[in-house]
C-alpha cells in the first residue's frame, strides 16, 4: 500500500466533515457570521496576543504538532529521525490536549466549563500512550492507525472547528475589523 492510498480514509473523513459544514454556512445566509462586515483580512494579532495564556500555549503546541505531524506522515518511517520527531510530536499533542482543559470559552456554564470538543482531548490523552505502546511492541498497523487518527481528528478537524464564527481564530482572520 503506498503512502498516498493510506491517506484516502483521512481525506474522505475531512470531506465528509467539510462539505456539510460549508454547505450549512452557505445556506445559513450569514446569520451565523454575526452582524457587520466580515471577510478574510490581515490577521488581528493583538486580539490573539490578548488571549489567555492557556490559549497561547494551546495554539503553539498545536501548530508545533501540525508541522511535525506533516513531516512524520510524509517521511520515512521507523528510523531514528522518525522516532525522535515522534516523541516531540507526542509531547506537543499531549500539551495541546492537556492545555485544552483550561480553555472554557465555548461552554463556560457547562460542567467544569467543558464542551464536546474536549472529548477529542480526552481521546488524545488516552490514545497517545496506547499508540506509543503499539509502536514499542512493533504493532505498526495499530500505531499508524492511532497516530493518523489523532492527527486528523485532534489537529485537522479540531483545528478547522476553531475557524467557526464566534471562535477566536474566526475573529482573528475573518471577523469584523
Amino acid at each position: 500500500m503506498t503512502r498516498l492510498t493510506r491517506l484516502v480514509p483521512s481525506a474522505l473523513a475531512l470531506m465528509l466533515l467539510g462539505v456539510p459544514l460549508v454547505g450549512y454556512l452557505v445556506r445559513d445566509g450569514g446569520r451565523l457570521m454575526g452582524q457587520g462586515a466580515w471577510g478574510l483580512h490581515a490577521p488581528r494579532w493583538p486580539l490573539f496576543l490578548a488571549a489567555p495564556s492557556a490559549i497561547l500555549i494551546h495554539v503553539a503546541a498545536a501548530l508545533t504538532a501540525l508541522v511535525i505531524g506533516v513531516v512524520l506522515l510524509a517521511g520515512v518511517k521507523g528510523d531514528r529521525l522518525h522516532r525522535t520527531l515522534g516523541w516531540l510530536w507526542v509531547l506537543a499533542m499531549a500539551t495541546t490536549a492537556v492545555s485544552s482543559f483550561f480553555i472554557h470559552q465555548i461552554n463556560p456554564g457547562g460542567p467544569a466549563g467543558l464542551s464536546l470538543i474536549h472529548l477529542l482531548s480526552g481521546w488524545t490523552v488516552v490514545g497517545l500512550p496506547m499508540a506509543v505502546y503499539a509502536a514499542r511492541r512493533h504493532r505498526v498497523a495499530d500505531h499508524r492507525r492511532a497516530m493518523t487518527g489523532m492527527f486528523v481528528g485532534g489537529l485537522i478537524v479540531a483545528g478547522l472547528l476553531t475557524f467557526l464564527p464566534g471562535r477566536l481564530m474566526w475573529a482573528i482572520f475573518f471577523g469584523p475589523a
